[in-house]
């Protein structure tokens, strides 16, 4: 047994199953199972049953796992002998490309007829064959439609709606440089609205929101408990809150017009001491059947497999179907050079002096809604907010890109660089200015 492996609670249990099984089989049936060791962050829930369903498929084998959180797979995955794993299986698209690009993967052999290498703009499948989905996040809005309706807001239908006033403090905004699963919803509104647009949206955005940091409740707990009407999120993260609530939940999930996919992935080490049975845990997640205990409502993963879809209950959001309207145009090759690096942007521009430029988007609303939105002053106020503390064309710095690479993941707070110190600068600069000009017209 690895000592990393299964928790004691399912080692016993396991320990007692097989006693009893092999207690009552001739000597010359009781042959041991061959171990598959798989690395994963996927919660018990999701492990146990495709464990259950994998070694029923595949007898001639035992499934072992190790869990690591992402930030600590990729350390695992490239020490010596790759620490006997045959299979790595979760979700985080970057800790597969560098594993790819350290070396520690072999092409994934396995028969991949029907799962297909994207949805819309995202490419869920490794170009060069080593890896590929085997489910996939969307980014949304957690919703608790019982606050809505009691504060008379609108549900949310795209990004832009949560820069609404009406919705001030309302916005749960998990912070990108922070939290895990969050940067990519940075680069999904800088791609739908553009570098100058997107920024500014973020920061009316964040003008409505309460921050939350690593360590915080969850999203989808400030949205159930009422703190938040609505919040930025991932779907499995709201789905699981949800089913643990039962029936009573006032929890709900909205998929943005502009939305963004992240990957679970799955991939074959390179040192795996058992490629066969690697391979057949890698072909079974991937198989009809193992995709659609993704479905399982204990689950509620989306598959990435689209003809599972058909079999699954009714009013599950289908990517695939919503990628044909148009709804994916996001694209997280593109995005992901340039995600810490944003990130790091959103932290210095927009979470650093927070209640501060919150303040000042609540002037600019009273402003406007005084019947002065169109004031030369109001204009001035609302562009200074929403400047980015950088182009483009200077985001697009390979160099600069490279100094924020490890900022990700987990990464501890780090010192500033001289660039965030310089985007902290300018941003302070452009709230002064912001107050300046609202103060000229008693604002």
């Amino acid at each position: 047994m690895h000592p990393s492996a299964l928790p004691r609670r399912r080692l016993l249990g396991w320990l007692a199953a097989t006693a009893a099984g092999w207690a009552a089989l001739p000597v010359s049936r009781a042959a041991p199972r061959q171990p598959v060791m798989v690395l994963t962050s996927y919660p018990d829930e999701v492990v146990s049953r495709m464990e259950a369903a994998f070694e029923k498929a595949y007898p001639a084998y035992r499934m072992q796992v190790v869990w690591r959180m992402p930030h600590d797979a990729l350390p695992y995955l490239t020490q010596p002998a790759q620490g006997g794993i045959d299979v790595y299986w979760s979700a985080s698209p970057r800790t597969f490309a560098a594993a790819r690009n350290a070396g520690a993967w072999r092409k994934l052999d396995v028969d991949r007829s029907g799962l297909p290498d994207r949805i819309g703009k995202t490419a869920i499948a490794d170009a060069q064959g080593y890896f590929t989905a085997s489910e996939v996040a969307g980014f949304g809005f957690a919703v608790n439609r019982r606050e809505l309706a009691q504060r008379q807001l609108p549900l949310p239908a795209d990004w832009t709606d949560l820069a609404d006033p009406r919705f001030a403090g309302q916005v749960a905004l998990p912070i990108p440089a922070r939290i895990g699963f969050a940067p990519p919803i940075v680069e999904i509104v800088l791609q739908a609205y553009g570098w100058d647009a997107g920024w500014a949206l973020w920061s009316e955005i964040s003008g409505n929101a309460r921050l939350m940091d690593r360590g915080a409740t969850f999203v989808s707990e400030e949205v159930a408990t009422g703190k938040c009407a609505v919040g930025i999120s991932i779907d499995f993260f709201v789905a699981s809150a949800i089913a643990n609530a039962g029936k009573d939940s006032p929890l709900d999930f909205v998929y943005p017009r502009h939305g963004g996919i992240n990957p679970g992935q799955i991939a074959l080490t390179a040192d795996s001491p058992n490629r066969e049975g690697g391979k057949a845990f890698a072909s079974f997640v991937l198989s009809d059947a193992g995709q659609k205990i993704l479905g399982h409502p204990d689950i509620r993963k989306l598959p990435a497999r689209p003809g599972v879809y058909a079999d699954l209950p009714a009013g599950v959001h289908n990517p695939f179907a919503a990628a044909a309207r148009g709804d994916y145009d996001f694209d997280g090759l593109v995005a992901q050079p340039r995600l810490a690096l944003s990130a790091a942007v959103f932290q210095q521009m927009l979470v650093e002096d927070h209640a501060a430029r919150a303040a000042l988007w609540r002037r600019v609303h009273a402003a406007q809604a005084a019947g002065k939105g169109k004031d030369a002053a109001v204009l001035a106020a609302r562009r200074a907010l929403g400047t980015p503390p950088l182009s483009e064309g200077a985001a697009a710095d390979a160099a600069l890109r490279q100094r924020f690479r490890d900022r990700l993941e987990g990464a501890e707070r780090q010192a500033l660089l001289t660039e965030e110190q310089a985007w902290r600068a300018h941003s302070q600069a452009r709230q002064a200015e912001a107050d300046a000009a609202l103060r000229g017209i008693g604002a």
